[in-house]
């Protein structure tokens, strides 16, 4: 085989591989900007193969670029689970770059759907969370009552911390969702 039908197999292939790794990436709902940093395929090609996909054009606008959002209450408990199944699978698995993000991430989809909670973080934000830490902007802090370890920004002091979870604050949990499954409650004694 000569070096040129075997250069030509492996562009052919390692196409293929992009295209399988995008429709991942789209069923999961990676935003455009994603795929464009994790593959080789063309801009024109991914729009093409996320239509095909969701059968809609990928939304338009900016990835997020501050870590303040992974700070709210909510976001934090939803980006905590998430490095909580990364750093598990990245210590006890072969997974390295974006399959232990996508493994970490499916958990975490299981996780949310099991105790039919909504899912808060989108894959996208996942990734660049992961970034973050990469770049030294975010760190876990271990909560000094639970012992949880919860994302916060890194380089803020950690001693005394405590999480979310343990001093919830006043507005937790007066969601619209919660504040619809309380007067389905009521409706249902009332019957």
């Amino acid at each position: 085989m000569s070096t040129g039908v075997r250069m030509r197999n492996k562009s052919v292939i390692s196409e293929a591989r992009d295209i399988r790794l995008a429709i991942d990436l789209i069923e999961l709902g990676a935003r455009l900007q994603m795929l464009e940093a994790e593959t080789n395929l063309s801009r024109e090609r991914l729009l093409k193969l996320y239509k095909e996909v969701k059968g809609e054009s990928p939304p338009k606008g900016m990835l997020p670029f501050s870590t303040d959002w992974f700070m709210t209450w909510q976001p934090n408990i939803h980006a905590s689970l998430f490095m909580a199944y990364h750093r598990f699978l990245g210590k006890h698995t072969e997974l390295k770059g974006l399959e232990l993000i996508i493994k970490a991430y499916r958990m975490y989809l299981d996780q949310t759907k099991r105790c039919g909670m909504d899912t808060v973080l989108s894959l996208t934000r996942a990734w660049t969370m992961v970034r973050f830490f990469d770049a030294n902007m975010l760190q876990l802090a271990t909560c000094r009552e639970c012992s949880g370890q919860f994302v916060s920004h890194a380089y803020d002091p950690t001693k005394g911390y405590v999480c979310g979870l343990c001093h919830m604050p006043a507005r937790a949990g007066k969601t619209r969702r919660a504040a619809e499954a309380r007067a389905a409650e009521k409706e249902l004694a009332q019957s």
